[in-house]
């Protein structure tokens, strides 16, 4: 017997159900609303769509866009592209792993996860990154210092600071 669908699950396995092409709608729409896929999920939605727990959780695992534990209260991605490595990308990982103890692509700490990305766009503009899905981009080490810090002060929702 499948288990209960979460109440925000629910509305999207009505809306998606018996359309397996809509797997990875779904997945991001879910992601968007609870910060992660919950493994628990995956029987209700393998269910709804007609597929196999082992496709829905290929699909989760593959893509490392989605994530099955919650995130960290701050999260912070970092551009690893050539661009922004050509200029001093590599120099700013050091410092944001080092000023908050989060290693990139590891465990979070300190409530903030640290996450290589790859390409946002800004490669004229670099190095780049976003800090809970804000983008900041030139980013020095001195600026990382003044975005985190204004996510401490603001309780994790920052503005822009481009």
């Amino acid at each position: 017997m499948v288990p209960t669908p979460h109440a925000t699950l629910a509305p999207l396995l009505a809306r998606h159900a018996g359309r397996a092409h809509e797997l990875l709608p779904l997945l991001h729409a879910l992601q968007d609303s609870e910060g992660y896929v919950d493994p628990a999920h995956v029987p209700a939605i393998a269910t709804a769509l007609n597929l196999s727990r082992a496709e829905v959780h290929g699909v989760i695992t593959f893509y490392h866009h989605f994530r099955s534990t919650p995130p960290a209260a701050t999260v912070v991605q970092i551009c690893r592209a050539e661009a922004c490595r050509s200029r001093d990308g590599e120099a700013l990982v050091a410092h944001v792993e080092a000023c908050t103890g989060a290693r990139i692509d590891g465990e979070p700490c300190n409530g903030v996860g640290v996450a290589s990305v790859y390409c946002l766009g800004q490669c004229a503009l670099s190095p780049a990154m976003t800090v809970n899905g804000e983008l900041h981009a030139r980013v020095t080490p001195v600026r990382f210092d003044a975005v985190l810090a204004s996510v401490a002060v603001s309780g994790g929702k920052e503005g822009r600071h481009d």
